[in-house]
């Protein structure tokens, strides 16, 4: 799976980003996967929407637009939960905590990495 390193406004680096971009990744998510650690995530795209059904920790989870900008962050979201986003392009999941450790919120924009 295609990974890359997504960059928050407060300068966080979130190192390996998978990208869940085809419809069996996005099917799957993060079921069967290890747990993610604080510099990771999965990026599902397109996604406004997202369930943690069979999950075992709780995610943050960040919406956001076509432009990446964020639309709503959702905080540990427990398991067996579920979860909307009015106009989210993407959805990017994280291990809980993450999402208040890098500081993103709502109005920011989140870019990639040059290579």
């Amino acid at each position: 799976m295609e990974t890359k390193t997504l960059i928050t406004a407060s300068g966080y680096e979130l190192g390996q980003v998978f990208l869940a971009n085809n419809p069996w990744l996005r099917l799957r998510g993060l079921l069967g996967r290890p747990k993610l650690t604080p510099s990771q995530g999965m990026l599902i795209s397109p996604c406004s929407s997202v369930h943690t059904i069979g999950m075992r920790y709780p995610l943050d989870i960040v919406y956001l637009d076509a432009q990446h900008t964020v639309l709503k962050v959702v905080s540990e979201l427990k398991p067996w939960r579920s979860s909307f986003c009015h106009g989210a392009h993407h959805t990017l999941e994280l291990v809980n905590g993450t999402a208040a450790k890098a500081q993103i919120h709502e109005g920011e924009t989140l870019r990639w990495k040059s290579s």
